[in-house]
């Protein structure tokens, strides 16, 4: 689904990422882990098309078709979404209203009112977020978990084939974290085809969402790849045994 071949990543003139490789087929579920600073957040950005930050090299392709040249609504029609770390306040725009109309561009057609908000109010009650969260501007007002929550909703209503969780866990307490996590769990069961990129600092999320692979980044590059062993072992002893490690990414063949 989604290849990564030797990007490299700038802004403001600094090097963020370089020589970075990476394969997500179909149905996986992969996540990237690192300390702070070290390029995770910009990898979600960059795939999801922040012109922010300058691609100096490398590609990347979804679904075999070159993504670079795409702009960011592009990208969302084909089925990228991204769930951001710290989702966007605006004042003045219904969540109803937009979750509506972002709905109705990704199908190319106008949903109906009625279907709409049966399918609003389910993935509402299923998320046990506020019932006037809906109505109100989005996200203004909103606690660090209900943003997140909301971000959730927007999964289940977009339906999306290829998930991005930008820490999805930061701002979620336990009860939140299980919720969220588990209607994630329970999207991509009904959706195998779907993939999922996390990028998190912690493995409590991983618990919920189990990955084939772990990645470990640290200077803009993947170190170590690895089951989920990795985690376990990242949250008992730390990345310092990872730092500047030797690249030990799989390759296409590993994915067979």
């Amino acid at each position: 689904m989604l290849k990564i071949n030797n990007l490299e990543v700038s802004v403001t003139g600094k090097k963020i990422l370089k020589d970075f490789n990476l394969i997500i087929n179909d149905g996986e579920i992969h996540a990237i882990m690192g300390p702070n600073g070290v390029g995770k957040s910009t990898l979600s950005r960059v795939i999801m098309g922040d012109d922010n930050y300058k691609i100096t090299g490398g590609t990347i392709t979804f679904d075999g078709d070159n993504l670079l040249p795409l702009t960011t609504d592009e990208r969302a029609k084909k089925g990228i979404f991204l769930a951001m770390q710290y989702p966007m306040e605006i004042d003045g725009v219904s969540n109803q209203d937009f979750l509506r109309t972002a709905i109705s561009a990704k199908e190319q057609k106008r949903i109906g009112l009625y279907d709409f908000i049966l399918r609003c109010e389910k993935g509402v009650e299923e998320l046990s977020m506020d019932k006037d969260l809906i109505h109100r501007s989005l996200n203004v007002g909103f606690s660090g978990g209900e943003k997140k929550k909301n971000e959730v909703l927007q999964i289940k209503l977009l339906k999306p084939k290829f998930i991005i969780l930008d820490e999805l866990d930061s701002g979620l307490d336990v009860d939140s974290l299980k919720i969220a996590s588990e209607n994630i769990a329970k999207y991509k069961e009904e959706n195998p085809e779907t993939a999922i990129l996390i990028i998190t600092h912690h493995p409590k999320i991983l618990e919920y969402l189990k990955p084939q692979y772990i990645h470990i980044i640290d200077n803009g590059t993947i170190v170590k790849t690895g089951d989920a062993s990795l985690a376990l072992d990242i949250e008992k002893n730390g990345y310092s045994n990872y730092k500047n490690g030797k690249n030990d990414i799989i390759n296409e063949d590993n994915y067979e």
